[in-house]
């Protein structure tokens, strides 16, 4: 509703406060311009004696003010204060006479696209001096206004439709879709087999690429397998994607990975295509999606295998190493938060770590209804209970640390003896 009204009845705060608790629903129409405006804030503040009031009347006057007028209250308290020092309100500006002067025209903005054509769009400086020389040097007078040109107005100047319609010609970018996995998260239902992949490059040195780490651990149950290759091709890295898939007890439902090349090529998608494995890749802007294989980089690649550079001669060594002590470690001896979704007073869910759920990945895969269900054929928990129970997990981490000291003195070894 749109009411046009006469407010001359109004005249203490009392009726203004009972007149806008009874009107919240309307809208009214505000004078149709400023000058009626302001004569209707002078009236209204001159009616009920405002420089009287108290500081809640005030507040009271500046409601019915703004909703009366459609001013903001910083420019109502601007006008307020004007009117309080005895001064008219007037508005204090208009419109120039005439609008900003040009003072490069439409021959200086071709001149400056001609100049661009000739030497292949220079920067904003080189521009700049090219011109100058012009008018000062060769005392070529289509220059003389171009000459005393800012830097910054020449990239102005450029940015005019005038200059584009001589100068540029816009190519619209190929947007190019990779018809390669499925851009979403991994969604495992409380099912191992879904597992997340990722690269870790052991270093460089002397510009000479190390070996890369092959990390891939299920979502569920955080069973983890690292392999080494040499290098990232498919020659490389097909024969350890192929090892890894194998070495898991369960079967593999999913395999999940980053936007790297190394995995997002038909290659891998033929190969998981023929195993029957659900192919998905991470969505942009959400870290979340691979972060479990990013996290175990650092807990487990990082923390054994170091960051220093180890040649790619050696990945067969590091890859046995891999295979016969870090993995098993990692599976049935290492200990592992697993988290507890709990949903608040406020409806959002919240994972909390607690002691009482840290288990290895193979107590957590055991765990699992229907345990028995999600194992290879040749795989048995009698068999993975005595791979298990054959060391301690004290011992187990001795011969992990006696392991990776005879490889490394074996590396340092054979790199002193080649140099």
């Amino acid at each position: 509703m749109v009411i046009d009204m006469n407010d001359s009845q109004l005249q203490t705060v009392a009726q203004l406060s009972a007149f806008l608790d009874g009107s919240l629903a309307m809208k009214f129409s505000p004078p149709g311009n400023d000058v009626e405006r302001y004569g209707f804030i002078t009236a209204v503040l001159k009616r009920l004696n405002y420089r009287r009031l108290g500081r809640s009347d005030k507040g009271v006057v500046g409601c019915y003010l703004r909703r009366t007028t459609g001013y903001s209250r910083s420019q109502l308290t601007r006008l307020v204060r004007r009117g309080l020092r005895g001064a008219a309100l007037t508005k204090r500006y208009s419109p120039p006479l005439q609008g900003f002067a040009r003072k490069f025209t439409a021959s200086d903005v071709a001149l400056l696209a001609h100049t661009d054509a000739l030497h292949n769009t220079l920067s904003g400086p080189a521009t700049k001096v090219l011109m100058q020389r012009a008018w000062l040097l060769y005392r070529d007078t289509s220059y003389e206004r171009l000459a005393n040109i800012s830097v910054s107005h020449i990239y102005n100047l450029r940015a005019q439709a005038g200059y584009q319609a001589k100068r540029l010609h816009w190519t619209k970018t190929k947007g190019y879709a990779v018809p390669i996995a499925v851009r979403r998260a991994p969604a495992p239902d409380g099912r191992p087999g879904f597992i997340r992949i990722d690269s870790v490059h052991q270093g460089d040195q002397d510009g000479v690429k190390g070996v890369y780490h092959i990390n891939a651990v299920d979502t569920v149950t955080q069973f983890e397998l690292v392999a080494t290759c040499e290098r990232l091709s498919e020659a490389y890295l097909l024969p350890v994607l192929r090892e890894l898939l194998a070495g898991f007890p369960f079967v593999i439902l999913g395999f999940h990975a980053d936007n790297g090349s190394e995995y997002i090529n038909r290659k891998v998608s033929k190969m998981l295509d023929k195993l029957r494995v659900e192919f998905t890749k991470s969505r942009p802007r959400h870290s979340n999606d691979n972060a479990l294989a990013e996290t175990k980089n650092g807990a487990i690649v990082r923390k054994h295998l170091g960051y220093g550079h180890i040649s790619q001669r050696f990945a067969g060594a590091v890859n046995a190493f891999c295979r016969e002590f870090l993995n098993p470690y990692v599976n049935f001896h290492r200990p592992c938060f697993f988290a507890q979704e709990v949903i608040d007073d406020k409806g959002k869910t919240r994972k909390l770590y607690r002691l009482e759920n840290m288990n290895t990945p193979y107590e957590k895969l055991k765990s699992l209804p229907n345990a028995e269900s999600f194992l290879k054929a040749g795989f048995s928990f009698k068999q993975l209970d005595a791979l298990a129970g054959s060391l301690s997990d004290n011992e187990a981490a001795r011969r992990l640390n006696e392991a990776r000291t005879k490889l490394f003195q074996s590396i340092h070894r054979r790199s002193r003896h080649v140099a």
